[in-house]
């Protein structure tokens, strides 16, 4: 779910305005796991923008402490959110820790950096969710440590059924800044993209799997 409209909104307009976001409907980008896509999104790239990641940092610090008080640490899901995870836990005075996707393979062979104790809570910050299976990965490494995990803030999500039964049944919660539906709202309002394009971006959202085989 997303925090109110005006939040999504003002973030949708950041990352576009940064090209955190790119829609290019007529020439997709390939991702990682081969799906043809007419989106893409980088938020690292916030982090090179100190008024955006400020506001950015801020806003999900607010909603931290509003929903769930102070929890006792930050946690941060590697790479991509290790960047805000950390200034929004400087933000709040709390402790940052940061989860990796697996355990190291040398040294200590940890997956959770940095210090935190069983029976702790934390919250944790995402920069993307797509169909929230690293995200909740990250969760169950926490979980399977002892951690009490209250719930997820992540700045984006492409609002995909996959994730949303994923969090569901990993009864998990999860908040985001802005999510697609939102930003091609404010993409088609600033005459960032057409109403062809509007159409072709909806038609992915629908099916993205299968939508570049077509």
């Amino acid at each position: 779910m997303i925090f109110n409209k005006h939040t999504a909104k003002k973030t949708a307009e950041v990352l576009l305005q940064v090209n955190a976001i790119k829609l290019s409907p007529k020439d997709p980008f390939t991702w990682a796991s081969g799906w043809k896509s007419p989106i893409y999104c980088d938020n690292r790239i916030i982090l090179s923008f100190p008024p955006i990641r400020n506001y950015i940092r801020e806003t999900m610090a607010k909603q931290i402490e509003k929903q769930y008080g102070k929890p006792d640490a930050i946690a941060g899901v590697a790479t991509g959110a290790i960047g805000i995870g950390m200034l929004v836990a400087e933000y709040l005075g709390l402790p940052f820790i940061y989860v990796r996707p697996d355990a190291k393979g040398h040294g200590r062979k940890n997956q959770i950096e940095g210090f935190i104790e069983s029976g702790q809570n934390v919250v944790v910050v995402e920069d993307l969710i797509s169909t929230g299976k690293s995200s909740l990965n990250a969760v169950k490494a926490l979980k399977d440590s002892g951690i009490n995990v209250k719930g997820m803030i992540a700045i984006f999500t492409y609002g995909f059924d996959v994730a949303t039964e994923n969090f569901k049944n990993a009864d998990v919660f999860l908040q985001t800044l802005s999510s697609y539906n939102v930003l091609l709202e404010q993409a088609l309002e600033t005459n960032y993209i057409s109403e062809k394009d509007l159409a072709t971006l909806s038609e992915w959202n629908s099916n993205p799997s299968e939508w570049g085989n077509k």
